[in-house]
């Protein structure tokens, strides 16, 4: 496995089919044939003696030698592109990029948006949004099969940076022509409904039930569901409220027959932040990108 014998063109070819998973998504970021790819896949396959990837479904998944030569190659990859990047501008209306973007549905809901209508000027830029247990996170981000991460306030590590993109207040939603919406909601009144709770946890208090605890009173859950949206559509027709994030609610205010109500509470708002890799901390192409995301907010 001399490295004199190995062209160093194939590792881009292999750091790119890792990140994309996909020889077809491989070929369109490198700006090759499929067949190019496939050729050079098999020289890496020849000179390590070892498949490397392996076909699941429409999916390349790596094997664990291939795993362990990503995170002995990723550091001096990356030096290596950061030394070429220092001289190449990035120009997003003609150059091609997809970005990876990490995100929940609430947060689709909220980033896409403004997201993509930023984008529009730019047709050969692409955006991949896929949601990701918190717990890979870092790792996707490391592997740089994620450019980007949206989500509440994580505990990382000091190899991936973050920052807080914005800061979303809790409110409370009911339908439109709810007895508790004819003047301000007081305490007595949000108690005395009952609720829902939009969790991805099938047990436990939210968020806003720390706050009411601390205040020595509790609420009567109704209904534990896993998303916002299913949340109001059953606030809409019952008598139920739901406590969400204030971003989310205005959307869902102008769509469905429901009446946003400030808590009547001081209850903790939800600091939203963006996450990427220090390796990738001057890549031209993610440095313009997360200028993007720092516009939206």
């Amino acid at each position: 496995m001399a490295l004199n014998r190995l062209d160093l063109n194939l590792l881009h070819v292999f750091d790119t089919i890792y990140r994309e998973g996909s020889l077809t998504r491989a070929a369109k970021a490198l700006h090759l044939t499929q067949p190019a790819v496939s050729h050079s896949l098999s020289r890496l396959r020849d000179h390590f003696d070892d498949p490397l990837f392996t076909r699941q479904g429409n999916q390349m998944i790596p094997t664990p030698l291939a795993r362990r030569f990503l995170e002995s190659m990723r550091p001096g990859l990356n030096q290596i592109q950061g030394a070429v990047n220092q001289f190449h501008a990035f120009d997003p209306a003609s150059q091609r990029k997809t970005y990876s973007l990490g995100l929940r549905d609430i947060l689709e809901s909220t980033v896409l948006p403004q997201l993509m209508q930023r984008l529009d000027p730019y047709p050969e830029l692409e955006v991949v949004s896929q949601r990701t247990a918190r717990r890979d996170m870092e790792t996707l981000l490391a592997a740089g099969k994620l450019d980007f991460a949206v989500d509440v306030l994580l505990p990382v590590s000091n190899q991936t940076a973050h920052e807080r993109l914005r800061r979303d207040r809790l409110v409370v939603l009911a339908r439109s022509n709810h007895p508790l919406t004819r003047q301000p909601l007081t305490m007595e009144g949000y108690l005395s409904a009952r609720h829902v709770l939009v969790s991805s946890r099938s047990e436990g208090p939210g968020v806003e039930d720390f706050e009411l605890s601390r205040l020595g009173v509790t609420r009567d859950i109704r209904l534990r569901c896993q998303h916002y949206f299913a949340a109001c559509r059953v606030v809409e027709t019952s008598d139920l409220l739901v406590t969400m994030p204030e971003a989310y609610a205005g959307i869902m205010a102008q769509r469905a027959d429901v009446v946003i109500m400030d808590p009547p509470a001081d209850l903790p708002a939800l600091d939203v932040h963006l996450y990427w890799h220090q390796a990738y901390e001057k890549e031209p192409a993610l440095v313009w990108f997360r200028d993007q995301l720092r516009d939206i907010g």
